[in-house]
This record gives structure tokens, C-alpha cells and sequence, in this order.
């Protein structure tokens, strides 16, 4: 049972890394220019993996768009390139997580800040 599990986080590593490749070098798509891809589950039956990615832009909705778009060339180029005997369908999802990271950051800057702003005055 262990196995499986390995197993499947080592096809998921794989696969993030193929289509970052795949996302950098092959999609001629202007919408999935600026793309980070953050991560890749894959189910236990390999019929199915989210890929999670972030963006610089702030056009989500398009950035999906393009994704969407684009899966089907992605799914087919990782056919070829993992041989997988099943290769999932491909289920984008927006990584909210690196903004979350930026904004709790600043706050903590600022907390600090006021921090020490507030000991000198005393």
C-alpha cells in the first residue's frame, strides 16, 4: 500500500516537472506566458491530476483559459514523454498559497515595524 503511495508522489514530481517544460518551451499561448506551476497531485488510479500554478499577472481567468486550452496538447506531450500507461486528464487550479505567503509577510514587516517604532518612543 506504501509503495502505491510513493509511487504516485514520484509520477506526480515528474509530471510538474514535464509540463513546466512543456509550459515554458512548447505553448505558444500569450495567456500561459508567465505560469509557475506549484504542483501536481495525481489520483491514486492516475485518471486524473491537478495541477496547481500560480501567476504574476493578474488575470487568473485568462491564465486558466489558456491552461484549459492547452491541456490537451500538455496531456498528449506527457503520453509521449512518461509512458504512463494511463495518462490523466489534466484539472487546473489556481495556488492562492504564494500571494496568502506575500500578504502575511508585509503584515508581519508591519507589525515589526510598529514594534519597534512603538520602543523607541518609550
Amino acid at each position: 500500500m506504501a509503495k502505491d503511495f510513493a509511487r504516485t508522489e514520484r509520477v506526480a514530481e515528474q509530471m510538474q516537472r514535464e509540463l513546466a517544460e512543456l509550459v515554458r518551451l512548447e505553448v505558444k499561448d500569450p495567456r500561459v506566458r508567465m505560469v509557475t506551476l506549484t504542483g501536481v497531485e495525481v489520483a491514486r488510479d492516475y485518471s486524473h491530476a491537478k495541477v496547481f500554478y500560480t501567476t504574476l499577472e493578474g488575470e487568473n481567468a485568462k491564465v486558466q483559459q489558456g491552461l484549459e486550452r492547452a491541456s490537451g496538447f500538455l496531456r498528449s506531450h506527457l503520453a509521449h514523454s512518461m509512458k504512463l500507461r494511463i495518462t490523466p486528464q489534466l484539472h487546473f487550479v489556481y495556488d492562492a498559497s504564494v500571494e496568502r505567503g506575500a500578504r502575511l509577510s508585509q503584515l508581519i514587516d508591519r507589525a515589526v515595524a510598529s514594534d519597534q517604532a512603538s520602543h523607541k518612543d518609550d
